[in-house]
């Protein structure tokens, strides 16, 4: 079953915050993973605040373990380490329908 992982960033210097970008678009697609949405461009909030500097990614998996063979990986963990200081981040993995 495929999984998604839903990724909530509120970037505080988008510059900075760029090497981190290419590096882990580099490895989801090695780890088997496709984006669904990256950053949102073309957006409109409907209901609530939603700053300009919060950005939205989905990346589709084809199964939980493949998303956390991603995220558990030595290579993601070298990647995380370019974003530290430059963004918040929520990330949730769930399955899909």
């Amino acid at each position: 079953m495929s999984a998604y992982m839903l990724v909530i960033a509120e970037i505080d210097n988008m510059e900075e915050f760029r090497d981190y970008a290419v590096a882990a678009a580099d490895l989801i697609g090695k780890f088997g993973g496709e984006y669904i949405v990256r950053g949102a461009k073309d957006a409109v909030t409907l209901e609530g605040d939603w700053p300009e500097e919060k950005k939205v990614v989905v990346s589709k998996w084809p199964s939980m373990e493949a998303a956390q063979e991603f995220w558990n990986s030595p290579e993601y963990a070298e990647a995380k380490k370019l974003r530290l200081g430059k963004a918040k981040v929520v990330v949730r993995l769930m399955s899909g329908v």
